[in-house]
């Protein structure tokens, strides 16, 4: 059998016998084979190449691995220190603002606190200036009262008044007689606070300046012990029951002594005498048995007002319910009979 072959040049069959075909075949198959060869062995030098390549290259990879594991633990380290920095920072900004807080604080406390001591001293002293005021008050009112009672009850005399910023006591009363003669002066003070003694010490000297014969410290509140009234040291002390008994007995007693000492003769020897007499403890038993008189009167009085007034106020009420009832029973009657009903004009309602 006959194995043709082309031509690369021409194209032209040629026929080749089979121990040609068969050395052809060989040695293209010798060459192909060695081709072959060589190129797995380039092959094989390209894999060992490609992993030395490879090699070099993870290598490399660790290298860098290694290198960026190293700058990750820098960074984190240089992290880490930032952040503690910014940690210690904060902390020492945080200590430092607490500080300024607590400072500002402690100040703002102080500055509080002293405002509240200054409004705590000035409310002191409002206090203190309105406790004056009111105890002022209360005593220029209780002081206008003395004056306008003894006024009502002792229209002939006069009754004057002792000025704001003059020296002396609150009241001056000149006693007349029913003839229009004086028979003498009455001196008045008014307290209206806790007792002192030097009030008497003060009504006496104000006594021989204004020259009076009798004085009278009309006190809320008397000396321990003292109850109603009492002649102290030359001084008559009373409370607000008694001061108007007082004065009738004192007034009295001051008017029997001017008619005697102008029935009597002998002006000096009288002087002495009154003097005596009003400085003596009969002219105190005296005066002291008129103002008991006086009191019961007047306490008398008073439980017949109190009387009267819980009377007239039952039978006001009473009186009450009549009128209520009487309007009940004309309106249960005008209900039933109606119209036909005879008006009363005192039971009508007001147009």
């Amino acid at each position: 059998m006959l194995t043709t072959i082309k031509c690369d040049q021409c194209g032209h069959e040629i026929e080749l016998s089979k121990a040609l075909s068969q050395d052809i075949e060989n040695e293209i198959k010798g060459d192909l084979s060695k081709k072959y060869t060589q190129e797995i062995e380039g092959i094989k030098k390209d894999k060992e190449a490609e992993g030395e390549r490879n090699k070099k290259l993870t290598k490399q990879i660790d290298d860098l691995l290694d290198e960026l594991r190293q700058m990750k633990t820098k960074d984190n380290d240089r992290e880490i220190e930032m952040k503690r920095k910014m940690i210690d920072e904060e902390e020492r900004i945080r200590k430092s603002v607490l500080l300024k807080a607590e400072e500002d604080h402690r100040l703002k406390d102080q500055e509080k606190e002293n405002k509240l001591l200054e409004a705590m001293k000035q409310i002191e002293e409002l206090k203190i200036k309105m406790q004056q005021g009111s105890q002022q008050t209360q005593g220029e009112t209780l002081e206008l009262d003395i004056e306008n009672h003894l006024r009502q009850e002792f229209p002939t005399d006069q009754i004057n008044e002792v000025k704001k910023g003059v020296r002396g006591a609150d009241i001056n009363q000149i006693v007349i007689d029913k003839i229009g003669r004086t028979a003498g002066v009455i001196l008045w003070e008014s307290k209206n606070a806790q007792w002192s003694e030097g009030w008497v010490d003060k009504l006496k000297e104000d006594q021989r300046q204004a020259k009076a014969d009798l004085a009278v410290l009309v006190s809320v509140n008397l000396p321990q012990g003292v109850t109603g009234f009492t002649y102290r040291q030359g001084v008559w002390v009373c409370d607000l029951k008694n001061y108007l008994p007082l004065a009738y007995a004192l007034r009295f007693n001051l008017i029997s002594l001017h008619h005697e000492r102008q029935s009597s003769e002998g002006k000096d020897e009288k002087m002495k005498i009154l003097y005596q007499y009003l400085t003596g403890s009969e002219f105190k038993h005296r005066v002291e048995g008129i103002v008991e008189a006086f009191g019961n009167l007047q306490e008398e009085l008073e439980k017949e007002k109190r009387w009267f007034s819980i009377k007239w106020a039952r039978q006001e009420k009473e009186i009450r319910k009549v009128i209520d009832h009487t309007h009940g029973l004309y309106g249960d009657f005008q209900g039933v009979v109606g119209k036909s009903l005879p008006e009363i004009k005192s039971l009508q309602l007001p147009e």
